[in-house]
């Protein structure tokens, strides 16, 4: 069967398919790819600020814009672009995205300047975006029964991209240099275009509202959906949590009574993989016994997890299953977050996606923050309770429909 002449509809509801299962498999493969590679990029430049500071005599400060750049971009890119692929064919944007990507890794190999650099790292940012257009496509590709396991698979997908970026960056540019690095990411971009033109359907628009009023939308589905802004705020808290911790953790582990470098620290984000292989598992949850109960069981198990460093903050093995459990918490609740307004409106699910989204970005700004100066004032006690009281009030803000219905009976 030639899936490019399907549309996603008809791919999502053509139950007389001979091979059903094995095509979905191959269309949630690669879309999880599209999503690992597109948030990968995001890192690579990470581990090799040092190489690239030589490179062009660039101070720590003069180089720190580069990561910065680059998230920006992504920011920009969740807001600005997103939201359009409810307006146009998903298929098309993430095409687009793929090339403009791929072209702006291969350009960023051969950067002769740091202005050079950070200009295209911008637009690395924007184009990677492209992971964020992945999801809300496996959404709507996914049958009802199925969409919290499929949606789960290509979070694994983006979240281990997020992983082994660094340590793939870092490995590659020390043996080939970092130039080597992009080149290598480019060429992989590349190959997932190549298959994405066959492979992946296209997505009938599913709004004709112009740019201006698409973004003017958001506004409005905030105000209509208290799901929305209960899922948005409640992954928010989360988000800040999860930041605070990986924020502050390097600096905390350097000091008594540990006293670790900065591999060990790295080495915690081992525990990533965790949350990632298990976001099939929580979306099948979420599909057998419903997303509300998956965002309690992960707001419970964040809140358990800060307390218990709280209480015995210098218990390295505590912290080693306690950052298993909370980052499995963060990423269940997410899972099950996009699986409850995926099912709010299917018309608006990129833009749905940009608010859900973009509400996880301001919680982690806003946890990096507030958990530097928890650490620089009163240590990583405060820290942890910081982060256990924003799990809490998440748990609150899930808890809230049955409360009101407790209350109404």
């Amino acid at each position: 069967m030639n899936t490019r002449s399907l549309t996603a509809n008809e791919l999502a509801s053509s139950g007389t398919q001979t091979t059903p299962d094995t095509l979905s498999k191959a269309l949630v493969f690669l879309l999880a790819c599209g999503a690992g590679l597109g948030v990968a990029s995001l890192y690579y430049n990470q581990p090799i600020l040092s190489i690239l500071a030589a490179e062009f005599h660039a101070s720590p400060g003069e180089i720190g814009r580069v990561p910065t750049l680059t998230q920006a971009g992504y920011a920009i890119g969740i807001l600005l672009l997103a939201p359009i692929g409810d307006r146009f064919d998903r298929r098309t944007i993430i095409l687009c995205k793929v090339a403009v990507l791929s072209l702006a890794l291969l350009a960023t190999a051969f950067a002769q300047s740091l202005f050079q650099l950070c200009a295209l790292s911008v637009v690395i940012g924007v184009a990677a975006s492209l992971a964020q257009d992945c999801v809300p496509a496996a959404a709507a590709l996914a049958p009802e029964a199925r969409r919290g396991k499929i949606v789960g698979s290509v979070m694994t997908g983006l979240l281990l991209g997020i992983l082994f970026s660094r340590v793939v960056s870092g490995t590659v540019s020390e043996l080939f240099g970092w130039r080597s690095m992009f080149v290598v990411a480019s060429v992989a971009v590349a190959v997932l275009g190549i298959v994405a033109a066959r492979r992946l359907p296209k997505f009938p628009p599913t709004t004709d509202l112009p740019y201006g009023a698409l973004l003017r939308s958001l506004a409005t589905l905030w105000q209509r959906h208290s799901g929305l802004r209960r899922a948005a705020l409640a992954q928010g808290l989360l988000s800040a949590s999860f930041s605070a911790f990986w924020s502050t953790l390097a600096v905390m582990l350097h000091q008594p009574p540990f006293g670790f470098g900065s591999s060990v620290a790295g080495a915690f984000g081992l525990a990533g993989a965790v949350g990632a292989l298990a976001a099939p598992i929580a979306g099948g949850i979420a599909d057998r016994k419903g997303p509300e109960l998956v965002t309690r069981i992960g707001a419970t198990l964040v809140f358990v997890s800060f307390v218990a460093f709280a209480i015995a903050p210098d218990n390295l093995w505590l912290l080693i299953v306690g950052t298993l459990l909370f980052d499995l918490g963060v990423q269940a609740a997410l899972i099950a977050h996009q699986s409850i307004i995926y099912s709010l409106e299917p018309a608006a699910r990129s833009r749905l996606t940009a608010i859900l989204i973009g509400a996880m970005f301001v919680g982690m700004a806003g946890g990096s923050a507030l958990g530097s100066l928890a650490l620089d004032f009163a240590g990583w006690r405060a820290v942890s309770l910081l982060a256990a009281a924003a799990a809490l009030v998440a748990l609150e803000v899930r808890l809230w429909p049955r409360r009101a219905a407790a209350g109404n009976a």
